[in-house]
C-alpha cells in the first residue's frame, strides 16, 4: 500500500524501561513483540510496527525533549470513549504522567476525545477515541 506508514524507530535512553512501559502500552492497544535482539525490539499490528533501540553513549548527551526539532507525538487510535478512560486509569495506576489533566479528556478540543501522557523518555504519546 504506497504511503502508509512501515515502521518508526525511536532511540531511547533505557531499553529495559522503554521494553516495559512500551511492551504494556502496545499491548494494550494489540501489537505483539515481533523482533528482539540485544540493542532492541520491536512491536507490530499488521504490517506496521514499532522500533525501539538502545540509544549509543556517544549519542546519549543532549536528552529528548518534544518541542525541539524531531518527532513532536505518536498517536494511536483507541477505538472508543470507554477504553481512552480504561487505558487513562491504567496509566495512572502505573504512575504515568498524564498530560493537560485540567483539560481530560478534551485536551484537543470539545469532539476530540483523548488521554495525552508522557513515555519514560518524555515522549508525548496520545491515544484517542475513534
Amino acid at each position: 500500500m504506497k504511503g502508509k506508514l512501515h515502521h518508526v524507530e525511536i532511540y531511547t535512553a533505557d531499553l529495559t524501561q522503554s521494553k516495559e512501559f512500551w511492551g504494556w502500552l502496545l499491548g494494550e492497544l494489540g501489537y505483539k513483540e515481533y523482533q528482539t535482539w540485544e540493542a532492541g525490539i520491536s512491536y507490530i499490528l499488521d504490517d506496521s510496527y514499532i522500533v525501539f533501540v538502545q540509544v549509543q553513549e556517544k549519542y546519549s548527551d543532549i536528552p529528548y525533549h518534544r518541542c525541539r526539532p524531531g518527532l513532536n507525538h505518536l498517536a494511536f487510535h483507541g477505538g472508543s470513549k470507554e477504553f481512552v478512560d480504561e487505558i487513562t486509569q491504567k496509566l495512572r495506576d502505573r504512575k504515568v504522567k498524564i498530560l493537560y489533566e485540567d483539560k481530560h479528556p478534551f485536551a484537543g478540543g470539545q469532539g476530540y476525545y483523548a488521554v495525552y501522557f508522557e513515555a519514560p523518555d518524555r515522549m508525548k504519546v496520545e491515544i484517542v477515541a475513534d
